[in-house]
């Protein structure tokens, strides 16, 4: 349906429409048109296109006024691996993502939805290419309604474990390092005197932005597959308990410049399984509960199988959650509209 609104200026961009929807409270804004022509043959080819032509867009959608400090958003792209049924680039505050687990979650549904993928019950299976690679999705579907979606990851891995790091304030720390389709540091809150759970929201991020940058600072990161990946994308503070219980595990994710995640992040959900995987503290097959530091909300995580990345042991990891919908918009910026490029408040 054409937009009723009219603007009395010239609109000097495109009108993009999206769809609005949260995993765990962790918002994402799926940008399915209105985006120009994305050149490049491979998906880390189109990520690094829009980061040098099109990055006004994503300060745009993301920023105030149309977002916020911590809006995420996805927008699809045309795939380059045949078995895919969709592509995706991950957006954010500071940037662009090489994975986004509670994206997935939601893209899952939305592809079902959207008929990208003809729904079958009881579940339907759905591929996602994602920079970090081939993710595939599996979304349940009963009497013409989707549902829960889990998702199997790339090969995830321990990247290294206890690497001292100097933390300003904090003296020496360690901490471990794991890749679930981004790269994670992790370290106990109770390090630091916090506790995800009960903490405030701004002590865990300053601390986690710091033990960040003491990393980045540190630590030199590799990956098998692509030099593109060999990243940092935040730290996880931990309720420490890593050994395998039936009982829930909390997390706080605060990645890229600062943000904070308010699910319990698909992402690092995978990379704290295979951490906990490699130190044998967890069996393939032994399902876990993660729970979000920021509101309580759920994930389940599990290692389902063993295998290889380059030269790293790796497990494939099963993450469970569900997506909802919250709206849609179309969104546009007018000729004289300087603010309405985007700007962050803090």
């Amino acid at each position: 349906m054409e937009s009723p609104i009219k603007p009395g200026c010239t609109s000097t961009s495109p009108v993009i429409k999206t769809i609005e929807m949260h995993t765990g409270g962790e918002p994402l804004r799926v940008i399915i048109s209105g985006y120009p022509e994305i050149l490049g043959d491979t998906i880390l080819q189109k990520r690094q296109y829009v980061k040098e032509n099109l990055d006004h867009l994503r300060k745009m959608l993301m920023f105030e006024p149309r977002g916020h400090y911590d809006m995420y958003g996805a927008l699809l792209v045309d795939s380059d691996l045949p078995e895919a049924d969709i592509a995706v680039l991950f957006l954010h505050n500071e940037g662009y993502s090489t994975m986004c687990g509670h994206a997935i979650v939601s893209l899952g549904r939305l592809a079902i939805d959207k008929m990208y993928v003809p729904p079958t019950e009881p579940e339907t299976e759905v591929n996602i290419q994602c920079p970090c690679g081939l993710v595939k999705t599996f979304v349940e579907y009963k009497n013409g309604k989707s549902g829960g979606v889990r998702f199997h990851s790339v090969p995830a891995f321990l990247f290294a474990s206890g690497i001292e790091v100097e933390v300003d304030g904090f003296g020496k720390i360690k901490v471990d390092i794991s890749y679930g389709g981004a790269f994670y540091a992790f370290v106990c809150a109770d390090v630091f005197g916090l506790d995800v759970r009960s903490s405030p929201t701004s002590s865990l991020k300053d601390v986690a932005t710091a033990v960040s940058n003491a990393v980045r600072k540190r630590v030199k990161l590799h990956h098998p597959d692509d030099s593109d990946l060999e990243f940092l994308y935040g730290t996880i503070l931990t309720d420490g308990q890593d050994k395998w219980s039936g009982e829930p595990t909390a997390n706080i994710c605060v990645f890229a410049n600062a943000q904070v995640d308010r699910c319990p992040t698909g992402s690092g959900v995978t990379a704290r399984i295979a951490l906990q995987h490699a130190k044998s503290l967890i069996q393939l097959g032994q399902k876990r509960l993660f729970e979000s530091g920021a509101n309580k909300t759920l994930f389940t995580g599990m290692a389902v199988k063993q295998t290889k990345c380059g030269d790293f042991d790796a497990v494939v990891v099963e993450v469970a959650g569900h997506g909802y919908y919250t709206g849609e918009a179309s969104f546009m910026l007018e000729e004289e509209d300087v603010v309405g490029k985007g700007f962050l408040l803090r």
